[in-house]
């Protein structure tokens, strides 16, 4: 079946969204970061409720993109990972947010 014009065009009111952070769980945790400047891989386990293998797979991706900076640190002689969002990827959720804004109106 072929899709009429009016379908073709509400299909293309999608093509703009950033599928790295449209994923709900890579979503979640830029929701955290936007909330706190730095946080650590605990915290942002427990805000997101994401296993520890999800998480560090979600946190590869988001870096991969650029939109994320890991640091690891030692602290009292354990071992910490800090996790911040990068102006790359503040960019990135404001440019989603507007996106998902013009979507939504379209709706």
């Amino acid at each position: 079946m072929t899709p009429s014009s009016e379908e073709k065009e509400r299909a293309a009111v999608f093509t703009g969204i950033d599928r790295v952070i449209h994923e709900p769980a890579r979503l979640s945790i830029l929701a955290v970061l936007r909330a706190f400047e730095s946080t650590d891989f605990t915290f942002l386990l427990k805000q997101t409720e994401l296993s520890r293998g999800n998480l560090s797979s979600h946190l590869s991706k988001l870096e991969a993109a650029g939109y994320i900076a890991i640091t690891k640190e030692f602290v009292e002689k354990v071992p910490r990972t800090l996790v911040r969002l990068t102006d790359a990827g503040h960019d990135a959720v404001a440019a989603y947010r507007t996106e998902m804004d013009r979507i939504l109106a379209n709706l």
